[in-house]
């Protein structure tokens, strides 16, 4: 029962991310414009990863 709490968390902590990237998206393209970006690809490739890691328990 743990594993099926643990996998539904990560998987809407992954799908949170995503949508907040795409939000972020005006954002993050201003910014480069003056140097600076945005770390949001880290932050959902290590949920991503941590996803696939729960799936292969």
């Amino acid at each position: 029962m743990k594993s099926r709490v643990h996998h539904a968390t990560l998987f809407a902590l992954y799908q949170l991310c995503i949508m907040v990237g795409i939000i972020a998206m005006p954002i993050a393209m201003a910014t480069r414009r003056f140097g600076f970006t945005l770390p949001l690809h880290r932050l959902i490739e290590n949920v991503g990863d941590a996803y696939e890691a729960a799936q292969h328990e």
